[in-house]
């Protein structure tokens, strides 16, 4: 391999091979695929030579991988770790930073993907869908009454986060004419404007929602962020949606909720443990649809990643800004690093 050629490590599968077919044929980056079932000795010696990281998504990540502290700061060379879709929250992003490490996420690659799911789970509680088909699998013959559903036409759904998914979503709900309030710390209020929904505070929107979906990234300022003073705050007619990580909402404090029918039910795609136990107490209410953690898991949602993330590791190999950098505190000494590994200088951010 050439000196001035970087070295990626990915470890099983990537996201339908696009991404692998890219950088396969690719003369800026060398492409390595990695084993957990290989030794680990042998796989530590891969990794401590190798220039970039794509991390797997937490379900699958073997702990051992975990590019937590303790593992970037024995990787000499790593230059850049990079998720493979929107969320990052594996990576420990303080950790890069401090040792001139550049993150990067796929963000906006799986937004049409999650964004209708969203939806899939609003409409599935609000019509009954998934507590009608239970019951018509168990029951013979059973009575349509006790399934009477609501329209969302009208309705308020309230976004928390309005990111790239949280930006679709509001688009979809102006086609069922709903009315869209957002509450993001991190957007002003023409730009939510912009993005289809009105800007409010937390409390307001967890008063006022009739739908409330979470589309914000899970980090210290997010983990436990609802919990349950927020969900006391919800109409007992209200359904709460979280198709964003697990943690941001706490399982807890929402299975009393629904226990103590302050909300009406719920929609959740993302758990604290994935996968999660059948047993979970979450899985014991019929006015809870539950998905394993897939709503961004669509072919063609897969198929953005793997090319968006190859063209991105190219960008960056190729001493380019990449366009989803997650840290740019970190890129003076990334900067520095990157020329004394592979001979040439990134420029500076613009």
């Amino acid at each position: 391999m050439a000196a001035n050629i970087a070295k990626v490590v990915y470890f099983e599968t990537w996201m339908g091979g696009h991404a692998v077919e890219i950088l396969t044929e690719s003369d800026t980056v060398d492409l390595v695929h990695l084993v957990y079932g290989a030794e680990q000795a042998s796989n530590e010696a891969e990794l401590q030579t190798m220039h970039g990281y794509q991390v797997m998504p937490r379900t699958e990540l073997d702990p051992r991988y975990l590019p937590d502290r303790a593992f970037i700061e024995r990787m000499p060379n790593l230059l850049v770790a990079c998720s493979t879709g929107a969320g990052y929250d594996m990576i420990d992003v303080d950790a890069c930073t401090d040792n001139g490490i550049i993150v990067c996420n796929q963000s906006g690659t799986n937004n049409e993907a999650v964004a209708e799911h969203t939806f899939g789970l609003i409409l599935g509680l609000s019509k009954k869908i998934t507590a009608a088909d239970r019951g018509m699998r168990a029951i013979d013959r059973m009575s349509r009454a006790g399934f009477t559903g609501n329209d969302i036409y009208g309705k308020t759904l309230g976004v928390v986060g309005i990111g790239h998914i949280g930006m679709r979503t509001a688009e979809i709900a102006k086609a069922f004419r709903m009315n869209v309030i957002a509450y993001d710390p991190y957007v002003d209020e023409d730009e939510v404007v912009k993005r289809g929904a009105s800007k409010v505070d937390l409390e307001t929107l967890f008063t006022t929602s009739d739908y409330i979906s979470i589309h914000c990234p899970r980090s210290e300022e997010t983990l436990g962020m609802i919990s349950t003073a927020a969900f006391e705050k919800m109409k007992p007619t209200a359904y709460f949606i979280s198709t964003a990580r697990g943690g941001i909402h706490d399982e807890d404090a929402l299975a009393k909720a629904l226990e103590a029918k302050q909300l009406a039910g719920a929609g959740l795609d993302v758990w604290w443990e994935e996968p999660t136990p059948k047993d979970h107490p979450l899985l014991q209410f019929d006015n809870v649809i539950a998905t394993p953690h897939h709503a961004g898991l669509t072919e063609e949602a897969m198929t953005n990643m793997g090319v968006w993330a190859a063209e991105q590791w190219i960008d960056i190999f190729e001493a380019r800004v990449p366009p989803r950098l997650i840290n740019p505190e970190a890129w003076p000494k990334f900067q520095d690093r990157f020329a004394e590994r592979l001979g040439k200088r990134p420029p500076d951010l613009p």
